[in-house]
């Protein structure tokens, strides 16, 4: 008796490996991918300028850095001592106007070349509404709880997603048309902005990407239906029943290992694995032969990847 509908899924032929060069944009999701192949060691670029929640964002930082547009003083803002920026999350921020824009900056410089240098580009999105500063008329990243009257909140149409995911991807393939291209829409329920209204969110992302994926030659993971259709249950969603819990994310790292993890990658995976979990191991007699014997191993185990991957880093 089958009492789980499984959604259909098939191995790439183009999967992720130890010499993969990835960059990870979006949602919060991404954040989730991203620190499964951060665990395994994958080598990555995520979320420069923080979560970004929707397409126009998204589109935004990659437009800069591909051009090489810098942040000027104008640009940015100061509030209650702390300089922000409308196009970035409030993770980056400082109580220097110099010292943001040399980090903005920076990044803008990272993105471009991992953009150039990427075997494979994966982006969430999370949500197709915005908010439009009524001041500059400019579509925002963050509000960074900024009064909400100086914002106008908008839904966006099928058809400007479609245009923004578009000239992502164009732009993107012009710079390295090698990059294998995934995209997914986040699990995450943006009930914030009513039950209603996220679900026509999502719709609208749905509608739009599918038809950028008709158009051009990107892959798409199934990872908000499978978090919907296998995953049917608020066992899986965290205590604010919003977002995937460990058990989900967990469930859906493996579909997306079994789709885009190369299966010769797996042992050294294992390995990793192994190391990390010898890191975290906290001994109840340091001193101990067998904890000197432990940490004599473990050495060997981490000299062993790194003589192998020089840029595996364990802390």
């Amino acid at each position: 008796m089958e009492l789980q509908t499984k959604i259909p899924l098939t191995p790439n032929d183009n999967p992720i490996d130890y010499q993969s060069k990835l960059v990870l944009l979006g949602s919060c999701f991404v954040e989730n991918i991203g620190a499964k192949l951060d665990y395994f060691q994958f080598q990555k670029l995520q979320n420069p300028f923080g979560i970004l929640f929707h397409p126009l964002a998204i589109e935004n930082l990659v437009q800069r850095a591909i051009a090489g547009k810098n942040y000027q003083q104008e640009e940015i803002f100061e509030q209650d001592g702390i300089w922000r920026c409308f196009d970035a999350h409030s993770d980056l921020r400082s109580t220097s106007s110099e010292e943001l824009l040399h980090l903005l900056n920076q990044r803008l410089r990272e993105t471009k070349t991992s953009l150039e240098t990427s075997s494979h580009i994966i982006i969430t999105l999370g949500t197709a509404w915005v908010y439009e500063h009524n001041s500059s008329s400019k579509t925002v990243a963050n509000c960074h709880k900024v009064p909400q009257k100086q914002f106008t909140k908008k839904l966006l149409s099928v058809t400007e997603i479609e245009s923004s995911l578009n000239n992502l991807v164009r732009m993107i393939q012009k710079v390295n048309p090698k990059a294998q291209i995934i995209f997914t829409i986040s699990p995450v329920r943006h009930l914030k902005d009513g039950f209603v209204e996220n679900q026509q969110s999502k719709a609208h992302l749905f509608a739009a990407l599918h038809q950028i994926i008709k158009g051009h030659s990107v892959s798409y993971f199934p990872s908000y239906e499978i978090m919907m259709d296998e995953l049917r249950d608020y066992r899986f969603y965290d205590k604010d029943m919003v977002h995937p819990n460990e058990l989900a994310v967990d469930y859906i790292w493996q579909k997306f290992k079994s789709v885009w993890i190369a299966k010769n990658t797996y042992l050294i995976m294992d390995k990793v694995d192994a190391v990390q979990k010898g890191l975290m191991h906290r001994p109840f007699n340091p001193d101990s032969e067998a904890h000197q014997k432990f940490k004599t191993s473990l050495r060997t185990k981490i000299t062993y990847l790194q003589e192998r991957y020089s840029f595996m880093k364990f802390s």
